[in-house]
């Protein structure tokens, strides 16, 4: 009877006092919500953590009236979700960014142009596995360019902060990410990654 029950309807229910409709949304969607956030995160216990705090943060964002989704739930649960995990990356590992490098934009970033405020559960099983593909990508690179990368996407460092780090001009180091994407580039054609879906 549940299971053909609308998103919208349990939320409703759920505000109205039905603790059962939130359990039923919980149910509905925590194994893949889970294994999402386990692709994500490569750990068990932390993805637990962040579970928990992806379903805290629902239930009190629904408490503040804040739901407005038109009944989708999932692609909204899981925003909240990819929100939590970034926020745990840039707390341990600086900030998520891949630039493509051009002088003009320093601050073009890869996987935002990756994400969509209404992508349904397909885009964001896809989004993920694309993300996961682009970081393994970046291990493929010689040494010099990955740890260019490295140190734009993981430590979130501007072009003059790597040049200083590097003893190297802002120039060389643009010249040098701009190649490391051009090889990134040759090696997601030659993978056959598809950038967009």
């Amino acid at each position: 009877m549940f299971h053909s029950v609308e998103d919208s309807v349990l939320v409703n229910q759920y505000l109205a006092g039905d603790q059962k409709s939130l359990e039923i949304l919980i149910s509905r969607y925590k194994q893949y919500i889970f294994r999402t956030i386990v692709s994500k995160v490569k750990s068990v216990e932390l993805a637990e953590d962040l579970f928990q705090d992806t379903f805290f943060k629902i239930i009190n964002t629904l408490h503040a009236g804040k739901y407005n989704e038109e009944g989708k739930f999932l692609p909204w649960a899981m925003r909240i979700a990819n929100n939590l995990i970034i926020d745990y990356f840039r707390k341990t590992a600086g900030k998520y960014m891949v630039s493509e490098s051009s002088s003009s934009d320093e601050c073009y970033n890869v996987f935002t142009h990756m994400s969509c405020d209404s992508e349904s559960w397909v885009d964001s099983v896809m989004r993920t596995e694309l993300e996961a593909q682009l970081v393994e990508t970046v291990k493929l690179l010689p040494t010099q360019q990955r740890e260019l990368i490295q140190m734009r996407i993981f430590q979130g460092l501007s072009f003059k902060e790597i040049a200083e780090q590097k003893g190297i001009s802002i120039n060389t180091a643009l010249g040098r990410m701009r190649y490391a994407m051009q090889n990134m580039r040759r090696i997601i054609d030659e993978k056959q990654l598809v950038l967009e879906y």
